[in-house]
């Protein structure tokens, strides 16, 4: 893993906390998706929004709905980030 993916991951685990702060932003496993941790719908448009807006991503949001997993979402926005 890069350390540019390494800094994507952490935005990510960053972001989850402050929007499910019953999930510590160091536990989160990269094999569960937004739903395994709580997430609603709502929450998992907010935690894209906010992806979005701290990463410069300018994907529309259909783009992440078919993403599995935390540790796939981190791969795509690496790649649309690069």
């Amino acid at each position: 893993m890069s350390a540019s993916d390494e800094a994507v991951r952490r935005v990510v685990h960053e972001v989850i906390a402050e929007i499910l702060p019953a999930v510590p932003g160091d536990r989160i496993p990269g094999d569960a998706h937004l739903r395994d941790l709580g997430a609603d719908s709502i929450d998992r448009v907010e935690i894209i929004l906010t992806l979005r807006e701290r990463l410069g991503v300018d994907e529309p949001l259909g783009s992440f709905s078919d993403l599995p997993d935390i540790d796939h979402l981190v791969a795509y926005l690496c790649e649309v980030t690069a």
